[in-house]
């Protein structure tokens, strides 16, 4: 065993949780190395080529508010992208974008390996060294200790992973990577409890074995919209490419159900826990028995391979059986597999040993981000990588952790939910768990978010100057159409009739007429003789906040009512078994999430509105005991 130079902050693992937390910590000027198996796995995308989709937008969004790379990132390297959820209202309306996988990986390491403060190293980490119940380094295989003051880890799938199709089981990470062996029993050896969690992947098929004709093509949109605030559409606009669509049958169903007994989801072969929202094919059409057919995506992997994702077809069916079953599908009736469909097991932790901060409560100065925390996809990793990045920093910088609660982020929804609530299966995030989700649009983010992260440090004076002149030429373009009457004229009522909207009997303002359903502000530009040229992002933050008023105040509100809870702290030395009013299994969850909220305290699944009121009454003897002494 042999010492290496010290760092302030070592991350094991490069995957997109691992690469959001380096390069936080790099950024705020911490000597930080990050740790990968190969250097082929940083910022791999081993399953879905895209980022972003239904509330993983919201995440990346937020991701590139607070200053990190993922948005930045897919719009270097996207070959199509689509707004979806379009015909719903702006609080879901979700920003997703097909990927180059190989660009995305390339360009991510670029920005690494160019980034000061940040050393990127190939070697696997075995052990944590820890002295006193707090981190003091790591190990690698080859002995070589190296010194640090904060340890992050992100270790994605890789820890003792297991790749299954039929009866072929592989010790390996994704893509037939190596995996992380060793690591597991350091951690268990520190009493950290460990699950074993599972997920999958479809196969990949030739382009040119595949027949188009009997698919629907979906473009991308016209209108690009980028994921980081920094960019315009002008910026990043590209020819892309395109999807396709088509559909499971009768037949798929029936090659399924006939070799179940073949599927090692079915016969016991993989024991860890896989995700109840995205299901492999042997799950849809067992649990949803009466469709008749289910829908697959024919996804790009790239400009420069013929490889294609068969998205909602991951399985872990034996290849003889992967091969019918494909072949079954329209326009796959001659496809060659490249890759197997496998499905891959992996050891991740009982996220409610972490904190909300994301360090581990009972070891100072280690941190956990990504699927390592027993999420799924690569935004939630992101998202977790960065504040787990951010934390570690502000703790060796000596400042307070970062955490965002949950009327400020999906990101705080996310964590909350995961230190919070208990987690049987990989978590994904969906717009239905976010509580506020009028507020956490995707497009007020940086709104939402830009001021943290320009206090942090992540995002320049530069930048910070461009966010708050946007702002302010929002709040100025709201009061002007505020102030602006128009008459009940002939070309008025003319323009509100072109677009099924009433004619006025008297004068309205612009912002009247702006709230109304069927009318934008971009549709009033003939009858607005004093509007100046103003970008999409602004109109599109002066059309919401003006239709939407009323229903932000009233969630604003709620809001309020929230943070009261978030406030009244809970002093961390309580013993919850003295509080003789609790219901047993109320003491049991509290003593082992140790929550910092009454708010928190009253979203642990067990601990029943009667047993907040009881915490609330003691805490009012508590503190008035504190008072007197």
């Amino acid at each position: 065993m042999y010492e290496y130079e010290a760092y302030d902050v070592c991350v094991v693992g490069a995957g997109h949780a691992g690469c959001e937390a380096a390069l936080a910590c790099a950024r705020l000027g911490l000597n930080t190395i990050m740790f990968t198996v190969s250097m082929d796995s940083v910022a791999l995308m081993p399953c879905n080529p895209n980022v972003g989709g239904s509330s993983k937008g919201h995440l990346v969004r937020e991701i590139d508010a607070l200053g990190g790379e993922m948005g930045k990132n897919i719009d270097k390297t996207y070959i199509q992208s689509k707004m979806l959820n379009k015909s719903k209202g702006p609080a879901v309306y979700s920003l997703r974008a097909q990927a180059d996988k190989q660009d995305y990986t390339r360009e991510m390491r670029r920005v690494i390996e160019n980034t000061d403060n940040l050393t990127l190293k190939q070697a696997e980490i075995t052990k944590l060294l820890v002295e006193d119940g707090k981190i003091t380094g790591v190990q690698t295989y080859s002995n070589a200790v190296y010194p640090c003051r904060a340890v992050v880890l992100c270790t994605g799938v890789y820890l003792k992973s297991r790749c299954v199709y039929g009866e072929v089981s592989n010790y390996t990470g994704p893509n037939g990577l190596s995996a992380a062996n060793y690591l597991s029993d350091s951690l268990k050896e520190l009493g950290i409890e460990l699950y074993r969690f599972k997920t999958g992947t479809p196969a990949r098929i030739d382009k040119r074995s595949i027949d188009f004709s009997k698919m629907a093509e979906q473009f991308g949109d016209e209108e690009i919209v980028p994921f980081s605030f920094t960019n315009t559409e002008e910026e990043i606009k590209k020819d892309q490419v395109s999807c396709w669509l088509t559909y499971t049958n009768e037949e798929t169903h029936k090659i399924i159900r006939d070799n179940l007994d073949r599927s090692p989801l079915y016969s016991g072969n993989i024991q860890g826990t896989g995700p109840r929202y995205c299901p492999s094919i042997e799950d849809k059409v067992v649990r949803f028995a009466d469709k008749n057919r289910h829908q697959v995506f024919i996804e790009p992997e790239g400009n420069y391979t013929n490889e294609m994702y068969i998205g909602g077809m991951s399985s872990s069916l034996p290849e003889d059986v992967q091969i019918k079953m494909y072949r079954s599908v329209p326009g796959l009736e001659h496809a060659k597999i490249v890759r197997n469909a496998y499905a891959i097991e992996y050891d991740c932790i009982n996220p409610m040993q972490l904190k909300p901060s994301l360090e581990f409560k009972k070891i100072e100065g280690l941190f956990s981000g990504g699927q390592f925390n027993g999420s799924s996809g690569y935004e939630e990793a992101a998202a977790q990588g960065l504040i787990a990045g951010i934390n570690a920093a502000q703790k060796l910088l000596g400042k307070e952790p970062l955490i965002l609660d949950r009327s400020q982020a999906y990101i705080g929804v996310l964590i909350d939910d995961l230190v919070t609530k208990e987690t049987h299966e990989p978590y994904r995030m969906m717009t239905s768990r976010a509580e506020y989700r009028l507020l956490l649009r995707q497009d007020n983010a940086d709104v939402r978010l830009t001021p943290i992260g320009h206090e942090i440090g992540l995002i320049d004076e530069e930048r910070y100057e461009k966010f708050l002149r946007k702002q302010q030429a929002v709040k100025d373009e709201i009061a002007r159409v505020e102030k602006v009457t128009v008459g009940a004229n002939k070309t008025v009522n003319d323009l509100l009739e072109s677009y099924n909207s009433t004619p006025l009997n008297s004068g309205a303002t612009l912002a009247e007429l702006i709230r109304r359903p069927e009318l934008k502000y971009e549709y009033l530009a003939p009858i607005d003789k004093k509007r100046e040229v103003l970008t999409k992002d602004i109109i599109e933050q002066v059309n919401i906040q003006l239709k939407y008023e009323g229903y932000i105040k009233r969630q604003l509100k709620q809001v309020e009512q929230f943070k009261k809870m978030e406030k009244k702290r809970i002093p961390q030395d309580i013993d919850y078994d003295a509080i003789y009013s609790l219901r047993l299994e109320a003491k049991q969850k509290l003593n082992e999430i140790r929550p910092e909220s009454v708010g928190q305290a009253s979203r642990i699944s067990g601990v029943s509105p009667a047993d907040i009121s009881v915490l609330l009454v003691y805490l009012e003897q508590y503190h008035h005991k504190a008072t007197e002494q």
